[in-house]
């Protein structure tokens, strides 16, 4: 028993020899190297078997000093990095939002452009804030109602063209039917002065993208390429307004008539801003002359047609009266049975 005692008590002795041995080496390391101490020869010899341990000491120093620059570099480097991607992000956004602010001005430059070059109209400008996911590319909604003096049947367009007209008008927001609608109708004219062929623009339910001129004489002097305009019978849409252009001509079944395929001037996908016709000052359009029988050599009393005209322009101008009418009193019944509130 006392001698495994002893051999205890002898290994804690190397471990402390040991253990003084490398105290020693490394002290002596360190006063080495952070003095320039003049040694006498004894120390010169200890330090020639001390120098594999400086070096070795002085390197894994170095390391380590290095190996701590290289981590606080690359913390630095990391937050420049996150600095550097929110300032992208921020950079972006602006970009993003001064390319809407553009695309904006200039479709408003352009509708701005229309209203002042048509005098003959009283135009409120108006954004589309809403489309109904039934008749997707038939009725859209606009942010203008009866405060803004929008009423029923009045005609929408743009600087490129017809739209479509008021169908149903809330006190700050109201619902356009659109030309593409099957249920629309507009009366127009080919443009081309030799032609002058009347016919009805209405939207098709097999193509919605493209509506169609039809109840067109097929011996009528309709080509393709040829320019439509609203004629202006009907009250609604005023005289003169483009509409689109013919891109196919087709027979109807009877081959008494035929339709032209439209390709609308208004880009339908991309709308965005419109506006509305308060009032029209054009003079109402020239009814469509008699047909007359040029077999039974029949003549046309000069007084009669006059008075055919005349009786035309009176029923335009109380189409125009009812209208206002009708507008006054959305307007009122909107006031007192919404109390102010939108539709």
């Amino acid at each position: 028993m006392s001698r495994s005692r002893k051999e205890k008590n002898q290994s804690q002795n190397k471990t402390a020899a040991i253990i003084f041995i490398l105290a020693f080496v490394l002290c002596s390391i360190f006063i080495v190297a952070k003095t320039n101490v003049q040694v006498p020869a004894a120390g010169k010899t200890m330090m020639f078997f001390l120098s594999p341990f400086q070096k070795t000491f002085s390197w894994f120093g170095g390391g380590v000093s290095e190996l701590s620059g290289s981590v606080e570099e690359m913390q630095n480097l990391q937050s420049e990095n996150e600095t550097l991607r929110e300032e992208v992000k921020k950079l972006r956004a602006e970009n993003l939002n001064a390319s809407e602010a553009l695309s904006e001005n200039q479709r408003l430059r352009a509708l701005l452009g229309y209203k002042q070059n048509a005098t003959q109209f009283d135009m409120v400008a108006a954004s589309i804030v809403g489309r109904e996911s039934v008749t997707w590319s038939s009725v859209v909604t606009i942010n203008r109602g009866l405060l803004d003096g929008v009423a029923d049947n009045m005609a929408v367009v743009t600087e490129l063209g017809l739209v479509g007209h008021i169908v149903e008008a809330g006190l700050n927001t109201s619902k356009v039917q659109l030309i593409l609608d099957p249920r629309s109708s507009v009366g127009t004219l080919i443009q081309r002065p030799e032609s002058r062929v009347a016919g009805i623009v209405e939207g098709d339910i097999n193509n919605p993208n493209a509506p169609k001129m039809v109840n067109i004489p097929k011996d009528a002097d309709v080509k393709e390429d040829d320019m439509i305009v609203t004629s202006g019978f009907g009250g609604v849409y005023p005289k003169g307004i483009v509409v689109g252009k013919i891109k196919e001509i087709h027979n109807d079944e009877g081959g008494l008539l035929k339709h032209g395929i439209v390709a609308t001037t208004v880009n339908f996908e991309k709308l965005e801003d419109v506006a509305v016709i308060i009032e029209s000052r054009e003079a109402p359009p020239d009814p469509l002359p008699p047909v007359i029988q040029s077999e039974a050599n029949t003549e046309v009393d000069a007084a009669e047609l006059a008075k055919q005209m005349e009786l035309s322009k009176q029923v335009q101008q109380e189409v125009r009266d009812r209208v206002k009418q009708a507008q006054i009193q959305q307007l009122e019944q909107a006031k007192q049975s919404g109390g102010g509130t939108a539709n």
